[in-house]
């Protein structure tokens, strides 16, 4: 990422990594992992109407990249679902977090996943320091796998400042333990159009 003072800078990274093991009572053969990773970035539309969002689209394209292979690098085994989302401190614009999650931003991810046939689940919001998001998390390659209809809840307490975005990018191991609602099984997808 270039110097250029008017570009967004990261502040802090924040890492968060779950292990679910068990659910109503019954152990799993093998614990569910979450990760998620957020960058706290400076927003340097904060304050002011900008109708140009382009230049903060082209800088996530890094920002991408390396928050997916960090998040890959704290899951530490094969990602089957993935998420992202972000926060707006209260000077900015929930526009401004939806400009750096866009399908830029998300190519690093995928190609850090390896796969990602299926549209990245997002959400966006404004909020002071501490404000807690759910990412939603869906199977990366097929989103009609219910299975893996999930969430990671994620808070950054000193963060965003009203001149700032938290973005975050989220992936798991597996399904939702003890998951039996139906829907397309993993060893039924195609991988062709995202869907199945």
């Amino acid at each position: 990422m270039s110097r250029d003072s008017s570009e967004p800078r990261i502040r802090k990274i924040v890492t968060l990594v779950e292990e679910v093991r068990s659910v109503a009572g019954i152990v799993a053969p093998r614990p569910l992992r979450k990760a998620a990773v957020a960058a706290v970035v400076s927003n340097p539309y904060a304050g002011r109407y900008v109708e140009d969002l382009k230049p903060l689209i082209d800088w996530s394209a890094g920002l991408g990249k390396e928050l997916g292979g960090l998040v890959v690098q704290a899951l530490g085994e094969p990602v089957q679902s993935y998420g992202k989302g972000g926060i707006v401190g209260v000077a900015g614009e929930q526009e401004h977090a939806n400009a750096l999650l866009t399908t830029i931003m998300a190519e690093g991810v995928r190609r850090a996943v390896e796969g990602g046939k299926a549209w990245i689940s997002s959400v966006t919001k404004l909020g002071p320091p501490g404000t807690r998001i759910d990412i939603p998390l869906a199977h990366k390659d097929a989103l009609y796998v219910r299975s893996h209809y999930d969430a990671i809840e994620v808070c950054v307490p000193d963060a965003p400042l009203p001149d700032e975005v938290v973005i975050v990018v989220a992936v798991a191991s597996g399904p939702r333990l003890n998951a039996r609602v139906g829907g397309l099984r993993t060893d039924e997808i195609k991988g062709e159009d995202g869907l199945r």
